[in-house]
């Protein structure tokens, strides 16, 4: 019921014919069946998604599956909860339909003609847009435009100049394509069949410096999707193998700017790059250290918290990533505020970085005692924190007591810190 509404407590008597069969609520997106029976489309979703095939009251078998709004019963609905607002009743919003088959593949079809015959390059990007709208809607509907090969269409639209030699594409449609398929996610094949094109890679790496944030941001989602879909090493090292795609995503990061979804999509696209061991100096030499720690300091909520720390201590297995946080005023004082403030996870991968950080260099230690790491580290062993925090705050404590020496195994992929795997 809207606004949680409990009609026994209120003294209000639902109308029997505003109630579902199924759930016995208030319905809020009445749909009509094959049998004549109206239920709240929810509901109704539901029963047939558990594999029930009859009408749950009268029992009989459905001819078909197709869900028929009943608006009439929704206005009456909407009009009776006006009447009864001074109880608390709220009005239940104009509910938006889902797609319908015909409209999907008259949209497909509109979006993958070719420009300049009986079809414009605006309508084209105008039929993408519509189907964005409709996969924004609701899961129901992006499943419904995948399974109209709606990937396959994007990637072609997407990668059209690129494939044909041509220097320039629309930036309306190259727009519209990246902002719908990011949504739509794609297939292992689908991803591996992108990132083994050098010259689809490329594209999406210019993309990262375009003059549109909106491309800029979907540009890395791509990317950031393309990486975690593919599991073949070779291709995934095609991607992150140059300068230019940490500096464009980094920009994202570093912008002051940044929206929330770019700087969410930068991390998430930055911690699939690093992911790739070969190529993590790239991230380092473009800026990725100061970047990281500014932004750990004031803008990220729990999910993208967890997402830079285990990039900082990705950056820490190298030397120069250690010395390029060791040189950042902040960096140890936030790895020693983190640990037990956010989540197990980014205690484990605050952990692992203070300890990279403090083998590496004693001054790092001095600034971790000075901070309170000790302190810090005996409450960790003491709580209910996983076995590889305190694993690791055990050897951070022999190591401020014991100082290990320089080529201590802090550097290693190898030593005791936690797996950090894509999220």
């Amino acid at each position: 019921m809207p606004g949680n509404l409990e009609p026994l407590d209120l003294g209000i008597q639902i109308p029997y014919h505003f109630r579902c069969p199924i759930s016995l609520d208030l319905m809020s997106d009445p749909v009509t069946i094959s049998t004549g029976q109206t239920y709240d489309r929810t509901s109704i979703d539901s029963w047939i998604a558990m594999g029930n095939t009859t009408c749950p009251v009268t029992r009989v078998p459905l001819s078909d599956f197709t869900l028929i709004p009943n608006h009439t019963l929704r206005r009456l609905i909407q009009e009776w909860c006006v009447a009864n607002r001074s109880n608390g009743v709220e009005r239940i919003p104009t509910p938006k339909q889902p797609a319908d088959p015909i409209s999907v593949r008259s949209l497909l079809s509109q979006a993958s003609a070719i420009s300049g015959t009986h079809v414009s390059v605006r309508s084209r990007a105008a039929a993408i847009r519509r189907l964005r709208g409709l996969a924004r809607d609701s899961e129901k509907n992006r499943v419904l435009i995948a399974g109209h090969n709606a990937r396959e269409i994007l990637v072609r639209i997407l990668f059209a100049d690129v494939d044909a030699g041509r220097e320039t594409s629309s930036s309306e449609l190259v727009s519209e394509s990246l902002a719908l398929l990011v949504i739509l996610h794609m297939t292992e094949t689908e991803c591996e069949t992108i990132s083994s094109d050098s010259g689809r890679v490329g594209f999406m790496t210019r993309l990262l410096f375009d003059s549109s944030i909106e491309i800029r941001v979907n540009a890395a989602a791509l990317i950031e999707m393309v990486l975690t879909g593919s599991k073949s090493m070779d291709l995934k090292l095609i991607i992150s193998g140059s300068d230019s795609i940490f500096e464009g995503v980094l920009e994202l990061l570093k912008n002051p700017i940044s929206s929330r979804r770019a700087l969410k999509i930068g991390i998430k696209a930055l911690f699939a790059l690093c992911l790739v061991k070969q190529t993590r100096h790239l991230a380092i030499s473009a800026g990725a250290p100061g970047i990281l720690i500014d932004r750990l300091a004031v803008d990220f909520d729990r999910c993208d918290t967890e997402r830079g720390l285990a990039t900082v201590e990705l950056l820490c297995r190298l030397p120069e990533g250690c010395a390029a946080f060791g040189e950042h005023a902040l960096t140890v004082p936030l790895m020693v505020k983190t640990i037990l403030r956010v989540s197990d996870r980014a205690t484990e991968y605050a952990a692992g970085a203070l300890l990279a950080l403090c083998t590496a260099e004693e001054r790092c230690r001095d600034e971790a005692a000075a901070a309170g790491l000790v302190t810090q580290l005996l409450l960790l062993v003491q709580s209910d924190c996983t076995e590889r925090a305190k694993r690791k705050a055990q050897m951070l404590l022999k190591l401020l007591r014991d100082s290990w020496p320089d080529d201590s195994l802090a550097n290693s992929d190898d030593f005791g810190r936690s797996e950090v795997a894509p999220f």
